[in-house]
């Protein structure tokens, strides 16, 4: 894993689309985080899997220290 913006902010992204917990929740308020760096998702990601590689990585330790779960499948 190396240090890539927009690796970073494309998978808090999906994290925040696929695991918050209601509009109050601490990862819902990543949405406002990348709105002010202006940061806008590109169209074909929806999935952990349509990210870069660096990108599946952070996504996945994201999963595992949030959640406590060591697969990146939100269900």
């Amino acid at each position: 894993m190396y240090f890539d913006r927009f690796d970073i902010c494309e998978a808090y992204y999906l994290f925040a689309c696929l695991y918050h917990s209601g509009q109050n929740s601490f990862t819902y308020s990543k949405f406002a985080q990348l709105e002010r760096l202006r940061f806008r998702i590109a169209p074909g990601i929806r999935d952990p899997k349509d990210l870069s590689e660096n990108g599946r990585e952070i996504f996945r330790r994201l999963v595992v220290n949030h959640c406590g779960i060591h697969s990146t499948c939100p269900n």
